[in-house]
């Protein structure tokens, strides 16, 4: 037999932050998700698959209105006209307390109660599907545990939405072991909840298979689902990864070390955009550059970041003919100065960058420096504001680190560009 074991659509999700960035294709984004689940409808009807498995959050939480239901409703339909079945759990964005607004489902689909395990046999293609919906949005008991022990003679599948003993950044639902979950005596586990694709393990099968969409910038690189093939006498036979995002999210990293002119790092850019671009075939692509490194550039590129972004979203748009699109730049260049010269200077640039340096050196001092400076703003703040919002609020020492940090590199950069005079 034959099917698939998808998880996580969060069918219109909000792709966070699209509208903060200038040329960003925002509604082509917020069609992704839709797009996915019919690319992984499209590879069912061509693999004449016998089922497909929706391991829970088919929705981001309660629907504004029925147009999600009836989309997914209406794909959904496309396997039954295929005589192909649906079995779904749900998790912790779509559990039976966040959905009021539902949408009756064809009959070839399937949805587990959150009451307790059920089972569901079909002795004709020979399988077993064990699973448990979510109750609520958050679930800390281990709902494996109660799951039956495998049926004999048929191919037994486990549905269930989890972090398993914990995964970073996402809430440690439904708690479970690999262990405990290789103790039923199942052949598959097909696992939700975990937007990073992962086998966990082969003997028995237990998978993550992420995501069917990348929605932002912490979830990189290609996203879709497993294609399952295996039968009650030999097991899992194969487990194949097909990608089904119409969008990726990527980090690309340029060394821009000893890079001398604009012209040098405006090739180095575009031949690392049309590598990516090569790589994710005919999608639509979300860039964030990271560059680094000792570069004579360095007073250009922090003295006008601006300007420099705009230079590199031109790039970008050449290199990847308007398929590709400018997330963020991360500058972490360094200017090629003797710095312990500069702060031995009795010029301002040199009294500036020794203050900089004690305040990197005093954490208590800078925070006490960020305090003074959000007093002295708030005083300028027209007093019917004030009423409003008390007062602004204390900044995080990650965020005066930053501000530090960024302080120093507008006074390297200035420092860079008076040497070029």
């Amino acid at each position: 037999m034959k099917f698939i074991h998808a998880a996580d659509l969060h069918l219109d999700s909000p792709l966070r932050g699209l509208e903060r960035y200038e040329g960003a294709p925002v509604n082509d984004m917020r069609e992704a998700t839709r797009c996915s689940l019919i690319n992984i409808i499209d590879l069912a009807l061509e693999r004449e698959v016998d089922f497909v498995l929706i391991v829970g959050d088919v929705f981001d939480g309660d629907l504004l209105d029925f147009n999600a239901g009836l989309f997914f409703a209406n794909q959904l339909r496309r396997l039954a006209d295929a005589n192909i079945r649906a079995f779904i759990v749900r998790g912790n964005h779509d559990a039976m307390s966040k959905i009021s607004k539902a949408v009756p489902l064809p009959k070839n689909v399937y949805v587990f109660k959150s009451s307790k395990p059920e089972t569901i046999v079909d002795k004709n293609i020979g399988f077993a599907i064990h699973g448990q919906s979510f109750a609520t949005g958050v679930i800390t008991d281990d709902l494996s545990a109660h799951y039956p022990d495998a049926h004999a003679g048929l191919l037994n599948i486990g549905l269930l939405h989890t972090a398993l003993a914990g995964r970073e950044g996402h809430e440690p639902y439904a708690p479970t072991t690999p262990e405990r979950l290789a103790g039923k005596g199942y052949h598959y586990w097909a696992l939700g909840h975990v937007h990073q694709r992962e086998v966990v393990r082969e003997n028995p099968w237990i998978v993550f298979p992420g995501n069917t969409q990348g929605r932002h910038a912490r979830e990189l690189g290609e996203k879709g689902c497993m294609v399952v093939e295996g039968d009650a006498e030999d097991g899992i036979r194969s487990v194949e990864f097909v990608a089904t995002d119409v969008a990726r999210w990527q980090h690309l990293t340029i060394d821009a070390t000893e890079v001398a002119t604009l012209d040098d790092l405006q090739e180095s850019v575009q031949q690392a955009v049309r590598g990516a671009v090569l790589e994710s075939g005919d999608r639509l692509l979300a860039l964030r550059f990271s560059i680094g490194g000792r570069t004579p550039l360095h007073g250009k590129l922090v003295g006008s970041p601006e300007s420099f972004r705009a230079d590199v979203c031109a790039w970008l748009n050449e290199a990847s003919g308007g398929t590709a699109w400018l997330e963020k730049i991360k500058l972490s260049v360094s200017a090629p100065l003797d710095l312990a010269a500069l702060a031995k200077r009795d010029d301002p640039f040199g009294m500036l960058l020794k203050k900089l340096d004690e305040l990197d050196a005093d954490p208590e001092a800078l925070a006490k420096m960020a305090e003074s400076v959000l007093s002295e703003l708030e005083q300028k703040i027209p007093a019917e504001l004030r009423e409003r919002d008390s007062s602004l609020k204390p900044l995080s020492h990650e965020v005066r680190t930053e501000a530090l940090a960024a302080a120093r590199e507008r006074l390297l950069a200035s420092i860079s560009l008076e040497g070029e005079q």
